[in-house]
């Protein structure tokens, strides 16, 4: 059973690699904040933790990693998005073990711009009022351990886009799976196919226009059809190994390579330090080919870094703060700054 799962993944993987990473298509496709990690931990990890990250993190890289959920999991994430846009992310995780071998996840995403002018053509100056830009992505996850060594997950997505008097909406689909195996489950391999679903449209009044007629005075109303806009679906394939220096001590290696539908492929590593549970450092390096040079197609330039501090309670409970920064140029990079529960 276990090889009919990893040879039908890697299979579809395969496939998919054959048609994916086409620079051309760049900008073509929407919902651009689905490929944008709103979480502190896996984000510092330069986009390669897919194959190590547990708990409802995992639902943004791999949702086979909700799997490991111990029992129940709270996590805010607030996130400077590119400093001096004004840009900031806000994201909440919920994840619940149902029994033995299942676990629920719930997360939300919120994406706020700021606020706005209004202009018109009768007053390009504004001064009318202001409106927010706000993008939203609601996601339920369930995951399960199959045996010791394979875990699977999925995830439905809502997707929600409002700009003034224009919204478009969508459902989108995550898959993933996880191999463990080592004699001390430090090996572990990932796959994950995310962000498939239909087309998105944008409807609304914004997208109509009144005019009168000089001939007799009546008005008339026309109403625009916006074109149709594809997800940026993608695959992640990762890898993970755990270094066990002693009982209080250990190193996690991680490498990802992602394969875009719209975009250039992108690979990333990174390392974690993990000291008896409570200081946790991470690096990690994110690259795409052409990032070093003139004609980048990307904001970020590459390097990532974090740090998770958490404390266990008398009651077997964790609580910790999790912090990441990712570089960028132009702008001032992006800040992350989360709150974790474990119960």
């Amino acid at each position: 059973m276990k090889k009919k799962i990893v040879t039908i993944a890697l299979a579809a993987i395969t496939t998919w690699t054959a048609t994916a990473g086409n620079p051309d298509r760049a900008g073509s496709a929407g919902a651009g904040h689905l490929l944008i990690n709103p979480w502190a931990r896996s984000s510092a990890l330069g986009y390669s933790a897919m194959a190590s990250i547990n708990g409802i993190e995992a639902s943004y890289n791999n949702v086979a990693g909700l799997a490991f959920t111990n029992k129940t999991e709270l996590l805010f994430t607030n996130t400077n998005y590119l400093v001096g846009t004004g840009i900031k992310l806000n994201a909440f995780g919920f994840g619940q073990r149902l029994n033995e071998s299942s676990v629920l996840g719930l997360s939300v995403t919120n994406m706020n711009f700021g606020d706005i002018g209004i202009t018109e053509e009768a007053l390009p100056e504004g001064g009318i009022g202001s409106f927010s830009p706000n993008y939203t992505n609601i996601g339920v996850s369930y995951a399960k351990a199959f045996s010791n060594s394979i875990y699977g997950g999925l995830t439905v997505r809502l997707i929600s886009e409002a700009i003034y008097n224009v919204r478009s909406q969508g459902v989108s689909f995550d898959a993933g799976i996880r191999y463990v195996t080592g004699e001390d489950d430090n090996i572990r391999f990932g796959i994950s196919l995310r962000n498939v679903g239909p087309p998105m449209r944008y409807k609304g009044d914004g997208l109509s226009i009144t005019a009168t007629i000089p001939t007799n005075g009546a008005s008339l109303t026309v109403e625009q059809r916006s074109e149709k806009y594809e997800l940026p679906s993608l695959v992640n394939v990762g890898f993970a190994y755990d270094f066990i220096i002693s009982d209080e001590m250990k190193i996690t290696s991680n490498m990802q390579y992602t394969s875009n539908s719209f975009t250039k492929d992108q690979w990333g590593v990174g390392g974690e330090f993990n000291l008896k549970d409570k200081f946790i450092y991470r690096m990690g390096y994110q690259w795409e080919n052409g990032l070093k040079s003139a004609d980048r197609t990307t904001v970020f330039t590459g390097p990532t870094a974090g740090l998770t501090v958490q404390l266990p309670m008398n009651n077997g409970s964790i609580i910790g703060v999790d912090y990441s920064y990712r570089t960028s140029n132009p702008f001032n990079g992006v800040h992350s700054l989360g709150l974790h529960l474990t119960l």
